[in-house]
């Protein structure tokens, strides 16, 4: 039981203070007058304050409260390498036991730091606050944290914990750990697409001076270079980026002797590539209703550097015409196909004939181009199945088929079964239904020995669209001219501009819609495998996490042609995924996690804020066996830590049960009390 006094005034305080100033006057000057009876007087009416203060007598009935200490267990990634999961368990073990032999302690333990493939480094420290969300300042008795010390969320001072209590620090690891890892000093985000951007790095090794190292550069899993480093020594290398999308580069350093973990020996570097300007070359032949289609497509899209060029007047047109009265500009052959053309990432012809205009020698130079990893796009009318076709000059050799005729029907354009797992064709609107949802077309060109299956097929189940490849480029023939009935809306038109858009950025090798590809993809928590193939099975895929951990994964059938399976995306860094042909690469998060920056435990991090609140950080490994400082309860210090024992603050806190009070100037007793003053007075005034 607690005893006191209380106050209930019965009059504002104000009253009272100008009350209590007013006896003080009338005691000087009776004091200093030397009034008889001054004492009594004064008491009389320091008795009628009183009784206006309203005290009472109070007892309160109160049950103590425990106090709370809290156990912070790193499970954090770093505390995978050594023995430091095993030496965490047994030192939490120890711990508890101690503290629960402490009489009124609460003791609550709580894991943190596990990854979860959002959270970028060791945050101990949130859980912490989090634990002890629920207890009064004035409960808590103190904090554990098990760590290896590489905690990313200290506060920068004892006031930022919201309590005062010490922390303590028990460090797991060894106290000679080396280690060797690869920093990145500098890198950009993009990078325009065929150009180089620099990456600057560096060789750091801990716990060691002096050793060597070879260091290994990939783009996309290719070796681009090689080269030896010291400790600590600084380079740069220049990346060419190949293409539009990420770019991961690695710098892998080779491995330390006796370090303790290779994981953060290999940096990564994700570089968007922007293209630039995709330079197109469209040649048009005869004028025909459709030939604004493929112009009006090119020239809506601001990354497309268009150069177009309509045959409207051939060599062997003789009308008399003066040349100086001609508006038309002369088509540059030698230039385009001969000094320049590789210069252009795609060639249209749209319906074009032989007409004198180009040399046989420059068409050999466009089938060169394409063997070489250029693209050319093909949109044929009856003029392919002409005397004057270009399948009748050497680039026939690229070509994915032979004209034959030219039928002229109406028809509905469909997918074939290579088409709808084509990621070009695959999932055309208006696809599904029969007849499709889209406009018929009236002519197609009939062919012969194709080299591959169409996409989409017209008449009678013949070919319409090819997509081939030939050595390193790309080649599609479309063979129908009416494409611009897709266009202008006739019966309701089709999906032209998502068929040529797809069809113009896989002829420009964009990585998307390439036919065979794996892919990794991250969906909010998980890592999702992606394996798009034209075969009827794909063989299980290894996903490798940054830590090195490999898993098997069997893939289900999504999408036609796409084949799907998913994981949790627990850890940040760099994923790998490959089925033994095809590699796939993705970072997850940021491109160097904390978690891996450093990993040799260290008791120097913590030590400055757990020496701020009383408490230590030391190691729980003396040699081979876990040993922890005696567990004391202490009260009234500010040291809690010393040579072989830590402590934590106990509380005197309690709650109040019950109350109860006696006012002291009520009823009897009170008017008693103001009678017997004014009575006293009155005899000393009566001698």
């Amino acid at each position: 039981m607690n005893y006191g006094i209380a106050f209930t005034p019965l009059v504002p305080s104000i009253v009272l203070w100008l009350a209590l100033a007013a006896i003080v006057v009338i005691a000087i000057v009776l004091l200093v007058s030397r009034a008889r009876g001054a004492a009594v007087r004064v008491a009389a009416l320091a008795l009628f304050l009183l009784a206006l203060a309203n005290p009472s007598f109070t007892r309160e009935d109160r049950d103590p409260l425990t106090s709370v200490a809290a156990i912070v267990v790193d499970k954090s990634p770093s505390q995978n390498f050594g023995n430091r999961n095993r030496e965490a368990a047994q030192a939490q073990e120890a711990l508890v036991d101690s503290l629960k032999k402490i009489k009124g302690l609460e003791v609550r333990v709580v894991d943190a730091g596990q990854a979860d493939g959002e959270t970028d480094g060791t945050k101990l420290f949130g859980a912490l606050a989090s634990a002890l969300s629920d207890v009064p300042v004035d409960r808590v008795a103190g904090a554990f944290m098990i760590t290896d010390g590489r905690v990313h969320d200290i506060p920068a001072n004892s006031a930022g914990l919201g309590f005062q209590a010490p922390v303590h620090a028990l460090i797991t690891g060894q106290k000679d750990e080396r280690d060797r890892r690869i920093a990145i000093t500098a890198a950009p985000r993009f990078g325009i697409v065929g150009q180089n951007q620099t990456i600057s790095y560096r060789l750091d090794d801990q716990g060691v001076t002096g050793e060597r190292a070879k260091v290994t550069i990939r783009r996309d899993g290719e070796v681009l270079s090689e080269r030896t480093l010291s400790s600590g020594q600084s380079a740069s290398v220049d990346v060419d980026i190949k293409h539009a999308g990420p770019n991961i580069v690695e710098i892998e350093a080779s491995p330390l002797e006796r370090e303790l973990t290779p994981v953060n020996n290999r940096a990564v570097v994700a570089i968007d590539g922007v293209r630039d300007k995709l330079r197109v070359l469209l040649v048009s032949g005869e004028p025909h209703s459709g030939e604004r289609t493929w112009r009006n497509l090119l020239k809506s899209d601001a990354s497309v550097d268009l150069v177009h060029f309509t045959i409207l007047r051939p060599p062997e047109k003789q009308d008399g015409t003066p040349i100086n009265e001609l508006s038309l500009i002369a088509f540059p052959t030698r230039e385009l196909f001969q000094q320049k053309i590789n210069e252009f990432q795609l060639i249209i012809f749209d319906r074009y004939a032989r007409q004198g205009v180009l040399p046989i020698a420059y068409f050999d130079n466009i089938a060169r181009y394409v063997r070489g990893g250029g693209a050319v796009l093909v949109s044929a009318g009856p003029d392919y199945a002409s005397n004057t076709s270009i399948w009748r000059t050497p680039l026939d050799s690229v070509l994915p088929a032979e004209p034959v005729g030219v039928t002229e029907k109406p028809f509905y354009a469909h997918l074939s079964d290579v088409g709808k797992r084509h990621p070009v064709t695959r999932g055309l609107e208006g696809s599904a239904s029969e007849p499709p949802r889209w406009s018929r077309f009236f002519r197609t060109v009939d062919t012969r020995n194709a080299v591959n299956p169409p996409v989409m097929t017209g008449v009678d189940g013949k070919p319409l669209l090819f997509l081939s490849r030939f050595g390193e480029g790309r080649v599609a023939l479309l063979l129908s001219d009416h494409i611009w009935l897709w266009a202008r809306g006739y019966e309701g038109g089709g999906p032209h501009l998502d068929l040529l858009r797809r069809m113009s950025h896989w002829l420009m090798k964009q990585p998307d819609l390439d036919e065979e590809a794996l892919r990794l993809q991250v969906q909010g928590k998980d890592l999702v495998v992606v394996r798009q193939t034209m075969a009827d099975s794909v063989q299980p895929v290894s996903v490798t996490s940054p830590s090195g951990v490999s898993q098997d994964l069997t893939l289900s059938p999504g999408d036609p042609g796409e084949w799907r399976a998913k994981l949790p995306a627990s850890e940040l860094g760099l994923w790998q995924a490959t089925d033994g042909t095809l590699k796939a690469l993705i970072n997850v998060g940021p491109t160097n996690p904390k978690e891996f920056s450093e990993v040799t435990s260290t008791t120097d991090t913590l030590k400055p804020l757990t020496q701020a609140t009383g408490g230590n950080a030391v190691r729980v490994v003396d040699g081979t066996n876990v040993e922890l400082p005696r567990i004391v309860p202490v009260r009234s210090t500010s040291v809690f830590a010393g040579d072989g024992w830590m402590g934590v603050r106990m509380r005197d806190a309690s709650v109040v049960k019950g109350v109860g009070v006696l006012p002291i100037f009520a009823g009897l007793i009170g008017l008693l009390l103001l009678l017997g003053a004014f009575a006293a007075t009155w005899v000393r005034e009566g001698r």
